[in-house]
């Protein structure tokens, strides 16, 4: 991923390759405040959020359904691929905006290996994830 952010900074900046007009780095700007919070909601609707996915017994961990939760599985990755998308349209970079798809193949990899381990190792996680049926976009995945 940290390849992805020199090329959008020599493509905007250095050497001027991409034209993005202003209303769409604007909307770039929106989808990253969009990430923010929901990145936000999911940190107060659930004190287990880490970076590292693991089942926490210690502190009692169990499945969150409310916020974000209740609408997708996975909302800090949904958050995330708002800033996968806006990020590159703020800083007016197409060929940033070209990482996008293999960047949100990664995320939902990651996705599915985190589902592996909380539907063998969460209690109640498996009848969660068949009441809340998207992973990461609501209506669509």
């Amino acid at each position: 991923m940290v390849a992805w952010l020199p090329v959008m900074a020599l493509d905007a900046v250095r050497w001027r390759l991409s034209h993005v007009p202003a209303w769409l780095q604007c909307l770039g700007a929106l989808g990253v405040l969009a990430c923010f919070y929901v990145v936000f909601l999911t940190f107060r609707a659930n004190s287990f959020t880490a970076p590292v996915v693991r089942i926490q017994a210690e502190r009692g961990h169990r499945v969150v359904t409310t916020g974000p939760y209740a609408v997708v599985r996975h909302p800090m990755y949904a958050g995330t691929i708002l800033f996968f998308l806006g990020t590159p349209l703020l800083l007016g970079s197409w060929w940033g905006l070209a990482f996008v798809p293999v960047l949100m193949c990664l995320l939902g990899v990651r996705a599915g290996m985190e589902e592996r381990l909380l539907t063998a190792g969460l209690e109640g996680y498996p009848q969660y994830a068949a009441r809340v049926r998207y992973r990461l976009i609501p209506f669509v995945w």
